[in-house]
């Protein structure tokens, strides 16, 4: 038996080498490909709510004081009642009318003010203290949508923005003021010029 004169030689670690540098490769490739196609991030915008206005402040009238006086059942005591009240709430609020009042000469219906003394005059006796609600005078900074009504040239609609106006800048110092409100001028606040008082 004779020998090969030319045996192949034994390639088996070089196909070793060349299959780990091929697999290499396509790992790497993978990895660029993958890199390169990956998708951008996406950026989360987060925009704040816009602020919402802080309400202006309106203005509140504070509880008035009246004195109560004369044919109730707990007369000479002051009492506290809410802005608006009437008269006849002031003499609820004092108990009631006694058995001999006069009430036909009180207007029940009349409008208290701060300070406000009521006289509930017994039967047969004049009364000699007036009682609010009487006419003449309106008080700009309390009086209600009727009583400005009774202003010359003030209709509801102008009595009910002249309140509007009041809540929401609080009470009106002067005469100036007042003509802040809209539909009224020179020639409306000359006519009630005396008729309206600032308190």
């Amino acid at each position: 038996m004779t020998d090969n004169p030319n045996p192949m030689p034994d390639s088996s670690p070089r196909l070793t080498i060349a299959a780990f540098l091929i697999i290499a490769l396509a790992i790497i490739g993978s990895a660029v490909l993958l890199m390169a196609s990956r998708p951008q991030p996406v950026k989360i915008t987060i925009n704040p709510p816009p602020p919402t206005p802080t309400p202006l402040a309106t203005f509140t009238p504070a509880p008035i004081i009246v004195y109560v006086t004369g044919a109730v059942a707990e007369p000479g005591n002051t009492i506290t009642l809410p802005p608006g009240s009437r008269v006849q709430d002031a003499i609820d609020a004092a108990g009631g009318a006694s058995e001999n009042a006069n009430l036909e000469a009180v207007n029940l219906a009349g409008i208290v003010r701060d300070g406000d003394q009521i006289h509930v005059p017994e039967q047969g006796i004049q009364a000699v203290i007036a009682t609010p609600g009487g006419g003449g005078l309106v008080y700009i900074n309390s009086a209600t949508v009727e009583e400005l009504d009774t202003l010359p040239g003030v209709g509801p609609e102008l009595a009910q923005r002249i309140l509007d106006y009041r809540a929401a800048n609080g009470p009106f110092a002067n005469l100036e003021a007042l003509d802040a409100v809209e539909g009224i001028g020179p020639s409306l606040l000359e006519q009630i010029t005396p008729l309206v008082v600032f308190d």
